[in-house]
């Protein structure tokens, strides 16, 4: 650190995690467990709204809980040798789930580490050190030689399809409005109860919503998962005997770029849904920037993560079509793949029992999301498909720059013991 109270140069060069700390700290973030059990009412019986269980999206657990067990985030590590995706439950074939979990009981961390994940980038990426990519007060150590770098991405198509198939169906009937369109419905009035559909659109009921508070609800729940991650590599860094701290990262475009993701350029206007005559107005000022939007993660030709939007799919109504069959098709989706990825005693058995979503919970959902997409210029509305909130650093540290500063016991004794004989 160059100035302040805490001004401190080490003598220690940068010594970088081990292979065995990554892989523990890659577990711990978003290792593969086994199943999600998933004890749920899928039909409601005998008794009204009280189904609606095939809101489950994977029968697929991981270390940190995730709604719907979707798993919407995936884990990127960045050391000094490149960048890594951790690959999540479901991009996994499904008949590897068991030997993964297996791994992991077994401590073979190293071993589930290299399986799973894929190198996307050589050296260290980086965003511009600066603002407003980087915070002043984090410019002298995050994504530093020798630090390993983990930064949590949630892809959020799939979670939002998921959430409105379920808002649309029978069982919660949920009606929404544009707070951004004059709280017009966004493409779903003909479902509404008063058209004769089967949409709450009477406020007094309690099942309405708003686009924004729709998307916040989502956005809470993905950040709550990428939280379930940074908590654990705080956990493990700790375990471990490093150091590390969770940071700013939430550039809406930044790390996307540097990282390799597909972008696109969507302009301003388009972003915010102005009309013809805000958008003139907007061009003519020279108002109306470009807006580089991630919209998917490819490879060498191979697509690593795929959202359910454009251009990946030609609009909106072929993408919630696939969403479904994701999950219902006979064979492959995640609920009628014969119950070989579930931990169900007859999968195959109680998946044929899951009732498939409504057509007229598919129809609602396609109206509201082509809305979305061709008012805003992307899905979601407010920022695309892909987000990031936080990301953690864990390092080796300098127990000299803790004895000159802090009082004794700033440091574990584990800690002590790692920065003199590194795992």
């Amino acid at each position: 650190m160059n100035g302040g109270p805490l001004a401190y140069q080490s003598r220690r060069g940068p010594e970088p995690l081990s292979h065995q700390e990554e892989a523990a700290l890659a577990f711990a973030g978003c290792g593969v467990t086994g199943f999600a059990l998933a004890e749920l009412p899928f039909d409601g019986g005998d008794l009204p709204e009280a189904g609606g269980g095939n809101i489950m999206v994977h029968l697929i657990g991981r270390t940190v809980a995730s709604g719907d067990a979707v798993h919407a985030v995936a884990l990127f590590v960045i050391n000094d040798e490149g960048a890594w995706m951790l690959k999540r439950p479901q991009d996994h074939p499904r008949a590897e789930i068991s030997s993964l979990s297996a791994m992991a009981r077994e401590h073979r961390l190293a071993e589930l580490y290299e399986k799973s994940r894929v190198r996307i980038a050589d050296g260290r990426p980086n965003v511009p050190r600066e603002l407003p990519f980087v915070m002043p007060f984090n410019k002298w150590s995050a994504n530093v030689t020798g630090t390993t770098y983990f930064l949590p991405v949630a892809e959020l198509s799939a979670f939002y399809i998921n959430i409105l198939l379920s808002a649309f169906g029978e069982d919660f009937g949920y009606f929404v409005v544009d707070e951004r369109n004059r709280y017009r419905p966004p493409g779903i009035a003909r479902f509404a109860r008063s058209k004769g559909g089967h949409l709450h659109d009477d406020p007094g009921e309690g099942r309405f919503a708003t686009v924004g508070i729709l998307e916040t609800w989502l956005y809470e729940f993905a950040a709550i998962e990428q939280g379930g991650v940074l908590q654990n590599l705080g956990l493990m860094t700790q375990a471990l005997g490093l150091g590390g701290f969770s940071h700013f990262a939430a550039h809406p475009f930044a790390w996307f770029q540097a990282l390799g993701f597909r972008v696109q350029e969507i302009p301003f206007s388009r972003t915010i849904g102005a009309g013809p005559v805000t958008t003139r107005i907007l061009k003519a000022l020279q108002r109306d920037p470009p807006v580089p939007t991630a919209v998917g993660l490819e490879l060498d030709g191979e697509v690593l993560i795929k959202p359910f939007c454009p251009p990946y799919y030609r609009n909106m109504k072929e993408a919630v079509l696939a969403f479904v069959d994701y999950k219902r098709a006979w064979g492959s989706g995640t609920h009628r793949d014969g119950g070989e990825a579930t931990g169900w005693r007859e999968g195959g058995r109680v998946q044929a029992g899951i009732p498939n979503y409504s057509d007229a919970a598919i129809n609602a959902t396609i109206s509201y999301c082509e809305y979305v997409y061709g008012r805003y210029g992307r899905f979601p509305a407010n920022s695309g498909p892909f987000r990031t909130v936080l990301a953690y650093q864990a390092h080796h540290l300098d127990p000299d720059f803790y004895d000159r500063f802090y009082r004794p016991g700033a440091l574990t004794e584990t800690q002590r013991r790692n920065a003199a004989h590194p795992l």
